[in-house]
C-alpha cells in the first residue's frame, strides 16, 4: 500500500516533469516499443525520472533499480547462453549495467551494451530470446529507469517459456517471487507499485 500523501506527491512531480523540457527530450530518446518490445507507459511516472531531470528519483535509487534489473536478467541468462554460448553480448550488458551503477562507465556505454544484447535476440525465439531481451533491458535502465520492469518481465517470460508443458504459469510465478525477494528495501515499495500499475502492459506477468 502506498504511504499516505504519496498520491499528492506524485501529482506534484507530474506537473514538474511536464514543465521541464529536458524530461521530454529524454522521453523522445527512450527506446520505442517496436524497437525493444517493452511497452512503456504513455505518461512517464516522475518517480522514475531523476531529480536532475525534474522527477523525484534519487541517483542512489536509480542505481539500485539498475542492480536489481541486472539480477533479474542474470537469473535467466543461462537460457540464452545454452543456446548461444559463443555470444557474449547479453552477459556483457548485465556487467555494464552494474558497472554504470558503480559509477565506472557512462550511461551511453551501458545503453549501447543494452542495444547489442537485444540485437542478439533477433533471430531467436522462446526462452533464449526473452533472456537476451531481459539483459538488454537491464542495461538500459541507466538511460530510462522505468526499463527495470522490462528486465523483470522478460526474465519471467523466459522462465515461462523454458518450463515443461503446462508448468509455464507456475514457473513464471516462482520467478516473480524470486525477483521480489531480491528487492532492496529502499526501492521495494516503488517497484511493487510500478508492477501493479504496469502489469497489464507487461503481459500480466506480475501476478505472483
Amino acid at each position: 500500500m502506498l504511504r499516505r500523501g504519496s498520491a499528492n506527491l506524485r501529482k506534484s512531480a507530474i506537473n514538474a516533469v511536464a514543465s521541464n523540457p529536458d524530461v521530454h527530450h529524454v522521453h523522445r530518446l527512450a527506446p520505442s516499443p517496436r524497437e525493444h518490445g517493452l511497452i512503456l507507459p504513455k505518461e512517464r511516472d516522475p518517480r522514475f525520472v531523476t531529480i536532475g531531470r525534474g522527477g523525484s528519483l534519487t541517483d542512489s535509487d536509480h542505481h539500485l533499480l539498475a542492480l536489481w534489473a541486472a539480477s533479474c536478467a542474470e537469473h535467466v541468462l543461462d537460457l540464452f547462453e545454452s543456446a548461444r554460448p559463443e555470444d557474449p553480448r547479453p552477459r556483457r550488458a548485465i556487467e555494464l549495467g552494474r558497472a554504470w551503477a558503480r559509477g565506472e562507465i557512462s550511461m551511453t556505454e551501458a545503453r549501447s551494451a543494452g542495444g547489442h544484447a537485444m540485437a542478439a535476440a533477433r533471430d531467436l525465439g522462446g526462452a533464449p530470446r526473452h533472456a537476451a531481451y531481459a539483459a538488454g533491458q537491464a542495461a538500459v535502465v541507466a538511460h530510462v529507469a522505468a526499463h527495470e520492469l522490462g528486465a523483470a518481465a522478460y526474465a519471467i517470460k523466459a522462465a515461462r517459456a523454458a518450463a515443461l508443458d503446462g508448468e509455464g504459469e507456475s514457473a513464471g510465478r516462482l520467478e516473480c517471487r524470486w525477483q521480489r525477494d531480491q528487492l532492496p528495501e529502499a526501492i521495494r515499495e516503488l517497484v511493487l507499485d510500478d508492477q501493479r500499475l504496469r502489469n497489464d502492459i507487461c503481459w500480466s506477468v506480475f501476478h505472483c
